[in-house]
């Protein structure tokens, strides 16, 4: 009796051991790729930022579109987009790698990723690039490596969202260019000298350029002015209003929703010093949606916002679509909207226009 006491103790004891090694097995097989505990696939978004109104919209799209597909993601971004934040950025990049992720989702603030995307490349983790991307030094030097593991990019056409922006404004201060001693001054204030910056003002002015000019009654009448700043710092958008103003500006365009909110601080603290000059605006928020529905003072005749919903949905997508092998399409140009008084509240129930 003794014997079979003494068998029957070392039999449960070792139940229990091998049961307790599996439990610690399937653990860490769960965590692999990004800890993902129902077995699913796990896509590391890392954006240019993650409180912004703008980042909490593309994060919902990249949800929408992970949770249709059976998928997980991780959203992080830096707290800014300076250079200052860079490493921040870097480390999430690395921490998504080293967990194995399926696929990767990148907005880079800066150069850097060249050997963080190449390990990407290697452990044949696809990569989609979304927003403005990932900076080209970086992708030249993947190239170079013959390690380029970026299978599509998704953003807002830049240049095609301004020629919208321009072909509304157009429309709205036709008749006043029309009607002027032939040097009706249209203003532009791009917000920075990288190629958003560059491909927004770009945009606007080569799409203004070509309304006007194939109008007879607009061309001839009127002249471009462009101020470029590096950034915000130091009320710089402020001054740009200024210098525009003593240039005799009647109508401005402002390439982000950085330079709208600071010129509609300005415009607020100027009294009606400006009340006669007309804007147009790029992106959206709080602000710029309480300016547009201002009903007296300086109008803002309206804005074009991103589709950042799609942006986040259609990265994931493409990302998903690259994991699975499925057909990729390379390069999702998002196009931008229009949105003025008359349709704002609708284009907020829709997250084409975001508040914050």
């Amino acid at each position: 009796m003794k014997n079979l006491k003494k068998v029957v103790t070392v039999v449960l004891s070792a139940t229990l051991a091998v049961g307790m090694l599996a439990a610690c097995g399937s653990k860490e097989t769960s965590n692999e790729g990004g800890g993902d505990k129902t077995g699913g696939k796990t896509i590391a978004v890392v954006a240019k930022g993650e409180s912004h109104a703008f980042w909490q919209s593309v994060k919902a799209g990249a949800e929408a579109a992970a949770e249709e597909n059976g998928y997980t993601i991780t959203f992080r971004g830096p707290a800014s987009e300076s250079a200052k934040d860079l490493p921040s950025q870097v480390e999430m990049v690395q921490t998504a790698l080293s967990n194995n992720v399926d696929g990767l989702v990148l907005a880079t603030i800066g150069e850097g990723f060249t050997d963080l995307l190449s390990q990407a490349y290697d452990k044949k983790i696809p990569v989609v690039q979304f927003d403005s991307g990932i900076w080209a030094a970086d992708v030249d030097a993947l190239d170079a490596k013959g390690k380029n593991p970026i299978e599509a990019s998704v953003a807002t056409s830049n240049t095609l969202a301004a020629g919208v922006a321009a072909e509304n404004f157009f429309k709205a201060i036709k008749d006043e260019i029309a009607s002027s001693d032939g040097n009706y001054v249209v203003g532009i204030i791009q917000h920075d000298e990288t190629q958003t910056g560059i491909d927004r003002a770009g945009g606007f002015e080569e799409k203004f350029k070509e309304l006007a000019d194939a109008d007879e009654a607009t061309k001839g009448k009127y002249t471009i002015a462009k101020e470029v700043k590096p950034g915000d710092a130091n009320n710089a958008y402020k001054d740009a209003l200024e210098a525009l103003y003593e240039k005799g500006a009647k109508a401005i365009f402002m390439s982000n929703e950085g330079v709208v909110k600071q010129v509609s601080d300005a415009i607020a603290a100027a009294g009606g010093k400006y009340d006669a000059v007309k804007f147009c605006g790029f992106d959206a928020g709080t602000k710029q949606i309480e300016w547009m529905k201002a009903t007296s003072g300086a109008k803002l005749v309206g804005s074009v916002a991103q589709d950042s919903f799609q942006i986040g949905y259609n990265a994931v997508l493409q990302c998903i679509n690259a994991i699975e092998g499925k057909t990729v399409e390379k390069n999702v140009a998002i196009p931008g909207a229009w949105w003025d008084a008359t349709n704002v509240d609708d284009m907020v129930k829709k997250n084409l226009v975001y508040e914050g």
